[in-house]
């Protein structure tokens, strides 16, 4: 599995608006010029000071040919765009003047171009960091119909082909919720498994783990992963799940027949959901360096609409991905 060409593909095939809010950052005027050139997007649009955008580019010797840029601030959108957060946050104490001031942010800029539709997607998080970009998509964008909690996933590829799909699979939530409780882990479940649809392009099968296996240890973190399973159980989220399993059950057909008999999970699982931030981001990190798998991600998942994060040390490679990634998602 390809999983970089496979998502450009769809990106350029789904022919959807990008938004950058980082726009005065050299590594993100570089990745706009490439979405452009190999039609990964049908637009892009930098967010900054005008002025600061073009310098940068000149500066980098970098073409804004079919490069749109904005200043979020003084743009003809912005008595829209103050009104609708006004009625987004106004609860919350929000006034109309202090609307105008917070929506000149250019995370909110983009979140709300992407809320009201003048964007399809939004990707975030090369200079600014991870709460930012999830404080500005869920006071705006907010979470899709159903699901309450963010989260993220990894896709990791290049694993021996008899595990997940030809060796890819989902691994979830590795970088965004701590310690979630069973309802957040339901939600984290249900996105996991959308996500499987969206990037491997087939059915989930969605292993819970614990470091127990159908009761076989009593404690308040195996309780969580039962009552998560009782949940999802209610919910009838429409796909193939079971829990709480150890690892090596939820890989191993053998395993799982000693410790699960009959599990419906057997020999087909691609969603691997952790317990918590510890086991996952720990268990992608070893699966990355000592099984020399490909980690792609975090990519943030439950969002009413595609908008993703990046790390701040993304490389311009990186970036491009990340958004050829959110594009196809769209």
């Amino acid at each position: 599995m390809d999983f970089v060409s496979d998502m450009k593909a769809k990106a350029a095939s789904a022919s959807k608006r990008l938004v950058l809010p980082e726009g005065t950052e050299e590594r993100i005027i570089r990745a706009a010029r490439i979405l452009i050139d190999e039609k990964l997007a049908a637009s892009v649009t930098l967010l900054g000071k005008i002025a600061d955008v073009r310098e940068i580019a000149m500066s980098e010797g970098i073409n804004l040919d079919n490069i749109d840029i904005v200043h979020p601030g003084i743009d003809d959108h912005l008595d829209r765009y103050s009104a609708e957060y006004y009625e987004l946050r106004k609860n919350k104490g929000m006034t109309i003047d202090q609307a105008r001031i917070d929506i000149a942010d250019t995370l909110r800029w983009g979140a709300m171009m992407v809320h009201l539709g003048d964007a399809d997607a939004m990707v975030a998080g090369s200079i600014n960091t991870t709460g930012d970009v999830l404080r500005a998509g869920l006071s705006i964008i907010g979470t899709a119909p159903g699901i309450k909690t963010a989260s993220s996933c990894f896709v990791m590829a290049g694993m021996d082909s008899q595990y997940g799909k030809e060796g890819a699979m989902i691994f979830s939530d590795c970088a965004v919720v701590p310690n979630p409780l069973a309802e957040q882990l339901a939600d984290i479940t249900e996105c996991a498994a959308q996500s499987c649809r969206e990037f491997l392009n087939t059915e989930p099968v969605v292993a819970l783990l614990s470091f127990s296996s159908k009761g076989s240890a009593k404690h308040d973190d195996v309780t969580k992963v039962q009552n998560t399973v009782e949940i999802l159980e209610k919910r009838n989220p429409g796909f193939v799940f079971d829990g709480e399993v150890q690892a090596d059950a939820a890989l191993v057909p053998s395993v799982l027949d000693k410790k699960a008999p009959g599990s419906p999970i057997r020999g087909k699982v691609n969603v691997l959901v952790f317990p918590d931030l510890n086991a996952g981001n720990i268990g992608y990190k070893l699966v990355q360096r000592l099984g020399k798998a490909q980690a792609f991600g975090p990519f943030l998942q439950g969002f009413a609409k595609p908008i993703s994060d990046l790390s701040r040390g993304a490389s311009v490679d990186d970036i491009v991905i990340t958004c050829a990634v959110t594009l196809a998602r769209c």
